[in-house]
């Protein structure tokens, strides 16, 4: 269950970042605070690429673990979570990054565990990172503190993750906090995981770490229908642990993703989710059966590559 708390007084959140990315032409910025209850906003000056309109959502291959790459139409790019390893997370960015790319405005760690920052500091080695968003959890283990002290040593700006922050990415391309409500210090790891919810347009993701099937009906409690997405991330890499019927039936998705490894000493993704899933009617793609997935948008419609 959630660990029972005060509630705090969140102080006004705002910051503006705007990239640096020599290789794509993009006009170099410093970082803009300013004053707005609950927002951060990433906005870019740039000169692109043509990506037509599209908003490209990636659920890489990296095994038994998440790694979501997300880039918006203007080039604003973000990593949610890290896989396990840094050699799998890099070579399955290789595939949806050009080889020049070498940055990343916003890597989002859901939470702590081995299978979520394990390649994140390999990544962050390799790749210049303007923002981190965590919650205030953390873990003793050697992943962990490898992953903290890269952040430091880079010194790279540290975001608290708290429901309601808002991170716009593009113009109508917004990724919103919906989970933790509170610090979430000293919790259970996989019960602190952020959930975030990335809208384009008539088109929405929901990523949701590990969040187990309590915290799950909590958050139903508190968004209720506003849950709604096109493409649910299944929690857990699809574990009896996760996957309520009343969370899935709050989003109901067009598609469940799955994100594990090939015969994971876990059993994942266990039968009673695929049950669910079947008996509610809801397709399921799979890292296991298709490697890296790929959704894009341009905010009417979404199609799998």
């Amino acid at each position: 269950m959630i660990p029972e708390m005060t509630a705090q007084n969140l102080a006004p959140n705002y910051v503006v970042v705007k990239k640096a990315r020599a290789k794509k032409a993009k006009i170099q910025a410093g970082v803009l605070a300013i004053f707005l209850i609950l927002n951060i906003f990433i906005w870019t000056t740039t000169f692109h690429t043509d990506r037509h309109g599209e908003l490209t959502v990636a659920f890489l291959d990296v095994g038994q673990g998440d790694a979501i790459f997300i880039e918006a139409p203007n080039g604003n790019q973000v990593l949610i979570d890290g896989g396990p390893s840094g050699s799998a997370t890099l070579r399955a960015l290789g595939q949806v990054m050009p080889f020049w790319d070498r940055s990343l405005d916003l890597v989002l760690a859901t939470h702590p565990d081995q299978d979520h920052v394990g390649g994140l500091p390999s990544v962050i080695g390799r790749i210049q990172v303007g923002n981190v968003m965590t919650t205030e959890n953390t873990a003793s283990t050697g992943a962990y503190d490898a992953f903290s002290k890269i952040i430091t040593e880079q010194q790279i700006r540290h975001i608290r993750a708290r429901t309601g922050e808002r991170i716009i990415l593009d113009q109508g391309v917004v990724l919103e906090i919906l989970f933790p409500d509170r610090n979430t210090a000293g919790w259970e790891t996989n019960t602190s995981s952020i959930v975030a919810r990335l809208s384009y347009g008539n088109e929405s993701f929901l990523f949701t770490g590990d969040l187990p099937q309590e915290v799950e009906k909590y958050v139903v409690g508190k968004e209720g229908s506003a849950l709604h997405s096109n493409i649910l991330k299944l929690g857990h890499h699809g574990s009896r642990t996760s996957s309520s019927r009343i969370f899935i039936s709050a989003v109901n998705p067009d598609y469940a993703v799955i994100s594990a490894g090939k015969d994971n000493k876990y059993g994942h993704p266990h039968q009673e989710v695929i049950d669910l899933i079947s008996e509610l009617k809801i397709p399921t793609v799979s890292t296991i059966d298709h490697g890296t997935i790929i959704f894009k948008t341009n905010a009417g419609e979404i199609k799998i590559e």
